[in-house]
């Protein structure tokens, strides 16, 4: 019988309890200091991969030292604050039933006071310190400030006060309001649990130090709310209670003062307080807070509101004038309208049948972006992806080229990777084989090779005789680049295309410069971690030369190598003497611009693409003021290499950040001559400035207060409720000798469907990049606008018998971009309409050309060609439609023919849904209507349209449809 002292098991049993605790901590307080170790010291190899390892370790100081810095000051203060209350605790606690109570409290807080006091001030410190440190782009611009060379009208303060040092001063002040605000808490709850405030019981409910500790705080409140009402006066340049943005004349003349006054009465106030500490008795404080109230209501509340009600509404425009004219001007400043140029146009267009046409010529000549980048993605996907785990954007992109000595607009896209075929998947194929997209897709933007787009570089592996040579086409680095990819091993098979050589595929091994060597078991170990994937530690087909590749779509490289820019949400590939290089417009934003007007960056960017397509990047809902294109970045699609280029060398936010990240952006000089070639104009950028123009092209203050004049962008014709997106097309402009690469928009009257203005800014670096030019439409005689145009091509009777005869056979029709030009003194719209199998039909599923749809003034034309349909409008071999006048009798169609379409195409539409029901009495019927609606049309003198009606068993009773209906359009 074994003997067993009673309460021994008990006893171990809460030793190992007591050892687990300490343990379990431990473990978990490694684990996270490992995750956070993992976490900054890949991001350090990533940057040091790029060679932008100081953005980072710059950015990680400013963290820590706002961090500690901040952290250190709320706690310090904080408890100190609390050790004062605590030290100025009476000894003598009168009897009553709150002290009873009270002692109960501070019989459990007692013991482990300073336990509880600095965990409370850690986590306080720590709250503190990460809020601030979210803060560093603030601090760092002020520490390298630059001055912008302007001075506001108001304070005469040069810009760079209100967009580096006013908002440095705004943190401060915040912070040490909150740190003065949880200082009084923490002193009122310290004094009240230990007996120096009271709530109960008879004599004073504060003890008189507790009432002088409270009076300093107080005291330290108020003379911080002096200080807050003092700089408060300099915000006003961004106030909005005027009729624009900016210091208005109430501001001025009633809240200027009122907030001089006001920090004033706080000095006084706080004066009150302090006083305290020599006298007994809260009546002077309380006279003096009571007298700060009052002020603040009266002063900065009522004073103002009359002002603006009896002096400035009855006679607003004359009191306001002089702040408007200051809001037009600061506003078209900050956002680089104010150069501007807005030229009177369309008053006088060509009517000479002879000029005409050879205006059309020399447009021919230079061509006319017909192939809309926005629709034939899918043509794309569907005739060069060549296998299927390849993919293009939705959304492909505008660049030119020189093809055959020509510059030309060109279409162009990557061939990207989708991931490993379904049903091959493995972690090997996943991250070692199926590593990184192939070639460079480009087609001619003026033409189609039949209903195709015309490429010039199709295929893989690319021609060696194609115009555009691309020496190094895998694109390592994309928009669609793979999670991370382990690549580089010594005999590594990375696999660019499948072809019929021996080996079934053509492969190669990354050699470049980009990515993170994955030599070691620590390396691999942190990106196991990182990517929480086992695999990277235990795989035996990494070897020592292997590098890993993350985080490598184009705008993410450029956002982590340069954080202070916004980017564009477009990046373009382009190729440079071989390379696929990433082109990303980088912006420098404000929000502290003094006089100019804020907007959403978000919402001024959106229109139809932003809403409905993938590959172009909504942007944040930033609200901004100031905007400059002023850096041009690219990656390069191979080896990850990043470069960026200062653009506007004149943007003193782009100076103060090339001070503090020394050496990352290279001069504009250093831009190769061959990059630069392909910079466009940035679309975000262009967004931004039209939506300014909207009202800030009026710049006489009477005419803007009254709304004289103002625009608004189009929707767009072919997705309602969204805005028309502006467009990259070669044209020459009114007095211009040549055409320019541009990007254009129009403009409607503010509520009226007509045209008002048309836009467009230089996209030729060292010719007309930059220019922004508008014509202005005659307001006695605006044209039609791009709604009205649209309807004019569904409503006009010969385009109408086109467009219906495409939309027969089970295809629908997609409509392209409708561009608008100007053209002999007036504006020529040109839209490519396309067509596509309807209903998922796997008969032409992608769109292709259907027709070019062409306005002129009120000539209105669909043609295969755009040489075709302008011969139509303008004359030649075609019958001449000059503006004004109306398509000649005998291209238009009679009545009786245009109701006979009408009733074939809603018997049409009936024997297809009786069709999909089953209902064979009425697909008899509505068969019948196809016949009799055919023999009306014939004997109008027209040919039926297309119809095609899927054959299907006879229907009982009723005539077999054996036969589609004849195919031919009206004649002409």
């Amino acid at each position: 019988m074994t003997f067993r002292t009673p309460g021994i098991g008990r006893r171990l049993g809460t030793g190992r309890t007591r050892l687990l605790l300490p343990v379990m901590v431990a473990l978990a307080a490694l684990l996270v200091a490992f995750l956070v170790f993992t976490a900054v010291y890949t991001d350090l190899l990533w940057y040091r991969s790029i060679g932008f390892s100081s953005v980072y370790t710059t950015q990680l100081r400013a963290k820590v030292v706002l961090f500690f810095g901040a952290g250190l000051l709320m706690a310090l203060v904080v408890g100190a604050n609390v050790a004062v209350a605590y030290r100025l605790r009476p000894a003598y606690r009168p009897l009553s039933v709150e002290q009873q109570g009270l002692e109960r409290y501070r019989a459990v807080i007692d013991p482990r006071r300073r336990l509880i006091a600095w965990g409370l001030l850690g986590v306080l410190g720590m709250l503190t310190g990460s809020s601030v440190a979210g803060q560093w782009p603030v601090w760092l611009a002020f520490l390298n400030r630059t001055p912008f060379g302007v001075k506001d009208p108001q304070f005469h303060k040069d810009v760079s006060f209100y967009v580096f040092t006013y908002p440095f001063l705004r943190l401060v002040i915040g912070v040490v309001f909150a740190t003065v605000i949880l200082s009084i808490l923490a002193a009122v709850m310290v004094h009240y649990l230990y007996g120096g405030l009271r709530l109960q019981g008879p004599g004073d409910k504060a003890s008189p130090p507790a009432r002088a500790h409270l009076s300093v705080l107080f005291g330290l409140f108020i003379l911080l709310k002096a200080v807050a009402y003092w700089f408060d006066r300099y915000g006003l340049v961004h106030s909005e209670r005027g009729v624009a943005t900016g210091a208005s004349y109430t501001d001025v003349n009633a809240l200027l003062p009122a907030k001089t006054i006001l920090a004033v009465i706080a000095l006084l106030c706080a004066a009150m307080f302090f006083s305290n500490l020599l006298r007994r008795g809260m009546m002077l404080p309380g006279v003096g807070f009571t007298l700060l109230v009052l002020s603040a209501i009266l002063l900065g509340g009522v004073y103002p509101l009359l002002i603006q009600q009896f002096q400035v509404k009855p006679d607003e425009l004359a009191r306001e004038r002089q702040f408007i004219q200051r809001n037009i001007e600061f506003t078209r400043r900050a956002y680089g309208v104010d150069g501007a140029r807005v030229v009177p146009y369309g008053s006088q267009p060509v009517t000479d049948k002879k000029s005409l046409q050879d205006e059309a010529g020399k447009l021919g000549q230079s061509g006319v972006r017909v192939l809309d980048p926005n629709v034939v993605g899918e043509t794309f996907q569907q005739l060069q992806r060549i296998r299927p785990f390849y993919r293009f954007p939705d959304t492909l992109d505008v660049d030119r080229y020189q093809v055959d000595g020509k510059l030309v607009d060109t279409v162009v896209a990557l061939r990207e990777l989708s991931g490993a075929p379904v049903g091959q998947r493995s972690w090997v194929k996943d991250h070692m084989v199926y590593t990184h997209g192939y070639g460079f897709v480009s087609a001619y933007g003026d033409r189609f090779d039949s209903t195709e787009p015309a490429f010039i570089t199709p295929d893989m592996p690319a021609s060696p005789n194609q115009p555009i040579k691309v020496a190094q086409p895998e694109i390592y680095f994309g928009e669609r680049s793979p999670r991370y990819s382990v690549v580089g091993g010594r005999g590594q098979q990375e696999l660019n295309y499948p072809d019929n050589s021996p080996s079934g595929q053509q492969s190669s091994t990354y050699d470049g410069q980009g990515g993170v060597p994955v030599d070691s078991f620590a390396h691999r170990l942190l990106y196991s971690a990182k990517f929480q994937d086992k695999n990277l530690l235990l795989s035996g087909a990494i070897d020592k030369n292997a590098k890993i590749l993350y985080d490598r779509s184009p705008r993410q490289m450029v956002q982590k190598a340069a954080p202070w820019l916004t980017l564009d949400g477009d990046p373009y590939p382009t190729v440079v003497n071989g390379r696929i290089l990433w082109v990303v417009d980088g912006y420098t934003t404000s929000g502290s611009y003094p006089y100019s007007e804020e907007m959403s960056l978000g919402e001024a960017t959106r229109d139809t693409i932003t809403d409905t397509r993938s590959a172009v990047a909504r942007q944040a809902n930033d609200h901004i003021n100031y905007l400059r294109n002023s850096v041009k970045a690219t990656v390069d699609a191979y080896d990850g290499t990043v470069h960026l280029y200062q653009w506007d060398e004149n943007d003193p936010i782009t100076k103060t950040w090339m001070k503090v990240f020394d050496g990352t952006v290279q001069p504009r000089s250093s831009i190769p001559p061959e990059l630069e070639s392909h910079f466009r104009y940035p679309q975000d950028q262009f967004k931004v400035q039209r939506k300014v123009l909207t009202k800030y092209h009026v710049t006489d203050p009477s005419a803007f207060y009254n709304g004289e004049g103002f625009w608004e962008v189009p929707e767009d014709p072919s997705a309602k409720g969204k805005q028309q997106p502006p467009y990259y097309q070669s044209l020459r402009m009114p007095g211009q000798d040549a055409q320019s690469f541009s990007l254009t928009t129009v403009f409607n009257p503010r509520g009226n469907p007509q045209l008002a203005a048309f836009m467009s800014v230089g996209s030729n670096p060292g010719r007309d990049y930059g220019q922004i030019q508008i014509l202005q439409m005659p307001r006695n005689a605006q044209p039609a606008g791009p709604g009205q145009v649209q309807n004019s091509f569904e409503t006009d009777p010969k385009v109408k018998s086109d467009l219906f005869a495409l939309r027969q056979g089970g295809t629908k029709t997609v409509p392209g971009n409708l561009l608008t030009i100007p053209f002999g003194g007036g504006l020529l719209y040109v839209e490519p309409m396309y067509t596509k199998a309807a209903g998922g039909s796997e008969q032409q599923p992608y769109p292709i050309r259907g027709k070019i749809l062409v306005r002129y003034g009120e000539g209105i034309a669909a043609a295969d060609t755009l040489d075709e349909a302008l011969k139509q409008v303008l004359g030649g071999t075609g019958a001449p439609a000059q503006p004004g006048s109306q398509v000649p009798p005998d291209q238009q169609l009679s009545a009786s023919a245009q109701k006979a379409i009408e009733d074939l195409k809603a018997a049409v539409a009936d024997y297809e849904s009786a069709q999909k029901k089953g209902d064979y009495p009425g697909m008899g019927e509505a068969w019948k209507r196809i016949k009799d609606a055919q023999a009306a049309l014939s004997a109008a003198g027209h040919k039926a349209p297309k119809t095609s009606p899927s054959p299907s068993p006879s229907p009982s009773g009723s005539p077999s449809p054996s036969a589609s209906p004849s195919a031919t359009a009206p004649a002409s």
